[in-house]
């Protein structure tokens, strides 16, 4: 196990780790740290801790130190270089009628650099954009196409639950969300219920899917039959969360639905199958 410490450069993004040598780093301490980019200002969002770091694809880069007055000075001069940069670049895109949307714009903490973030629906010639920001700003220009779930990131925000975006929190890597995944776990097809702040499927349907595929397995079909503690009967419903299955069952000559946990049921070898849509109580 190697000792890291967890760091979101700018206070925005992904988090990236970092060797912390020998200082004492805390949650929210700000740093500075030497990326490929360049020295940058980040800030921990993690304590110290040891990891297995034998997946990594790179060397961990170091924290160079803990970030000092004039370190912070200097930052809040750079994100005043950010907004100005912002305003400007809106108005050359516009200028050059550039079909794309400015998202964020980073300046780098040697300042080396500036990074111009945009999504955009195809490949675009921002050739002459670069040219024009360099003769302006006499830095490095970089202009750097992203995803719409990267723009939310950078963006920040609240999800539907109230909390803060996965994507700002916690989520390292976007993984696959497929609408099959929505479908298994009976959620209404529409697009505004499962769809995040980006506008994509949200990834918390992805977080749930394996535990959903599980319950199906275990849990009888709807229309199969089943033994219960009062006699044998017809799944009408399930609920894959709650592992029960309300079953209709004859009683004194007359149908009633009983709800059963799963503990409750025999219920045989049901035949193997794609999982369907299921009448999930709510």
């Amino acid at each position: 196990m190697t000792r890291v410490v967890s760091v979101r450069l700018h206070g925005r993004g992904k988090v990236y780790y970092f060797d912390p040598r020998d200082l004492d780093l805390h949650t929210n301490d700000a740093v500075i740290v030497s990326t490929s980019q360049g020295v940058d200002l980040g800030f921990c969002t993690g304590e110290i801790s040891g990891i297995d770091i034998s997946n990594f694809e790179h060397e961990l880069k170091p924290v160079m130190r803990k970030a000092t007055e004039e370190d912070m000075d200097h930052f809040a001069e750079n994100l005043k270089i950010e907004e100005e940069a912002f305003e400007i670049a809106k108005e050359k895109i516009k200028e050059h009628g550039l079909n794309m949307n400015l998202v964020d714009v980073e300046c780098m903490f040697d300042n080396q650099r500036i990074i111009f973030y945009f999504t955009a629906e195809g490949r675009i010639d921002f050739r002459d954009l670069v040219k024009d920001l360099a003769s302006i700003f006499r830095l490095r220009i970089e202009l750097r196409q992203i995803g719409v779930r990267d723009e939310a990131r950078l963006i920040g925000g609240l999800g539907v639950c109230g909390q803060e975006l996965c994507c700002c929190s916690f989520l390292q890597d976007f993984y696959p969300v497929s609408i099959k995944m929505a479908k298994q776990q009976n959620l209404a097809m529409n697009p505004a219920k499962i769809s995040g702040a980006c506008g994509r499927l949200l990834c918390c349907l992805q977080y749930e899917h394996d535990a959903y595929v599980d319950a199906y397995k275990r849990m009888p079909k709807i229309g199969q039959i089943v033994q219960t503690p009062l006699g044998e009967g017809k799944v009408a419903s399930v609920n894959l969360l709650k592992e029960t299955a309300r079953v209709f069952i004859e009683i004194d000559g007359d149908t009633e639905t009983k709800t059963f946990k799963y503990e409750e049921l025999n219920q045989g070898q049901p035949k193997c199958g794609s999982p369907k849509r299921l009448d999930i109580d709510k």
